[in-house]
């Protein structure tokens, strides 16, 4: 046989060995990602955030289901989900299935995109760019959010989508900022505008990490931004990480917790200012249907534990 013969066959085994890990191994490998924040205020006791997100669930998808109601377990203090929860039309019952222990615990969420419309299929390509034809003007068909809301709200829930509130997280004056989905454009920016509070500790909430979102965020106060949408760019390089983030975030940031500040993406390098906030960027925890796969990038919930600053 000839070398290049050979080494063509060991290309297309190697292809074939990863794409069964990415599909059948990697992407049902669930992993808690721990990390501890300093935005608490002096002498504060530690609270925990158990951030969910891109759950992209499917009715039949028994073990992400358990998986999710076994966090219960982790008893954070607050739980913040950022949205793509389904990933079919008749997903919203298994989704309240899958939060129902976690409703026992005060929460907050906000929707994405595959909260409002049903999931497609579309040429992969089309993650490198940043902007996307969505919903109607596809002809996708809608998914019932409503349900999906109601659902979440009378579990106690509060909708963040382009809403704010204010809580007592573990008795800190804690204030909540949260944006509808900006890859929709349905993210309003005026929400931010009302005039600052005496709130202790002020968290932002969004789903896609759109660099509008984020920067007006941490301007209106924001000291950590929680996010997710990007998947961690769900087919990852070893050693390199992340190609795409499906948004106009920068690769760097993909996955994980940075600092964040007004105009940070045109400087990832750079140190963090005085007053410069934190982001997470949850990989979270599933993908569309049609491209059931993860390399390179487990499938994850975070687990925040806030401390004094």
């Amino acid at each position: 046989m000839h070398n290049a013969t050979k080494a063509g066959l060991g290309l297309v085994g190697a292809g074939a060995a990863c794409l069964g890990w990415a599909s059948l191994v990697e992407r049902n490998w669930y992993a808690v990602r721990r990390a501890t924040v300093p935005v608490l205020p002096a002498g504060a006791d530690p609270v925990t955030v158990l951030h969910l997100s891109d759950l992209h669930l499917v009715p039949r998808q028994e073990r992400r289901i358990q998986w999710v109601r076994e966090l219960a377990c982790l008893a954070p203090d607050f739980v913040i989900n950022t949205g793509d929860n389904c990933s079919d039309l008749n997903a919203v019952p298994a989704v309240l299935h899958a939060m129902e222990p976690l409703l026992d615990r005060p929460g907050a969420f906000v929707f994405g995109s595959n909260d409002y419309w049903a999931p497609m299929f579309k040429n992969p390509a089309k993650y490198f760019k940043t902007s996307h034809r969505k919903g109607a003007d596809m002809g996708v068909p809608e998914l019932p959010w409503r349900e999906l809301r109601a659902g979440l709200v009378g579990g106690g829930w509060t909708d963040l989508n382009n809403r704010r509130a204010r809580i007592s997280l573990g008795g800190i004056r804690t204030q909540l900022l949260g944006l509808d989905d900006p890859h929709l454009g349905y993210d309003d920016l005026d929400t931010l505008a009302e005039p600052a509070t005496d709130a202790e500790l002020t968290l932002g909430v969004v789903h896609a990490p759109y660099l509008r979102a984020l920067d007006a965020l941490t301007a209106a106060g924001a000291d950590l931004v929680l996010a997710g949408h990007t998947h961690g760019g769900q087919l990852a390089v070893p050693l390199y990480g992340a190609l795409v983030t499906n948004c106009d975030l920068g690769t760097d940031r993909a996955k994980g917790l940075s600092r964040w500040w007004p105009g940070a993406d045109n400087a990832p390098s750079a140190a963090a200012p005085d007053g410069a906030g934190w982001l997470n960027v949850s990989a979270g925890l599933g993908h569309n249907k049609y491209t059931p796969v993860r390399f390179a990038c487990r499938p994850e919930a975070s687990l925040l534990t806030l401390v004094a600053r």
